[in-house]
């Protein structure tokens, strides 16, 4: 059965108590949603894909990806879902599984892109509010500005999807917007 949102947060909030790490998962999870529905797919159940994919960071953030089973398997998480959790450090932190189906690749896309996005919005005065895929691409073009997140894999990502980077941006962005409030904007 596929995890809902509720004992996403059920879970994720037994691990995971940095707000600054609980945000950056719901932002990935608004992103999962907003790429659910380009795709015509299961909004619920990417944003809870989304929302859990970073249940092992607080406390393994040098094996990150490497405890997901070991957390979420006594919980009931299906492996479909643990697979796309584990997918999206892929080449990152573990070779374990390649991203196959379009929820894997998108998470690995959405994930580091959803870090540029809150950092532009948290120096924008408006926030997120009119954030255009022209300004991102501005700022994603600058390895300066956010430059912790990879845009490598996030380029990959769009790559295995095969999606322009300008699609994954507009999706990003939309589903961030979405939950503007959540998020602190």
């Amino acid at each position: 059965m596929s995890i809902t949102m509720e004992k996403a947060k059920e879970i994720l909030h037994k691990h995971v108590r940095e707000e600054s790490l609980r945000k950056h998962c719901l932002a990935v999870s608004a992103a999962m949603g907003a790429m659910a529905d380009y795709f015509g797919e299961d909004r619920e159940h990417w944003e809870a894909v989304g929302y859990l994919h970073d249940v092992d960071y607080e406390q393994y953030p040098e094996e990150h990806c490497l405890h997901v089973r070991e957390m979420l398997e006594p919980e009931g998480v299906s492996e479909e879902d643990i697979r796309a959790i584990i997918s999206h450090g892929y080449d990152l932190t573990t070779q374990e599984f390649e991203p196959q189906s379009n929820m894997e690749k998108s998470l690995y896309a959405v994930d580091e892109l959803t870090g540029i996005v809150q950092a532009l919005g948290l120096m924008r005065p408006e926030g997120l509010d009119g954030l255009t895929v022209k300004s991102l691409r501005k700022k994603f073009k600058d390895h300066r500005f956010a430059a912790k997140c990879s845009r490598e894999a996030i380029q990959k990502g769009c790559d295995m999807l095969g999606l322009d980077l300008a699609v994954v941006m507009e999706q990003t962005i939309k589903g961030m917007q979405e939950h503007k409030e959540e998020l602190g904007f």
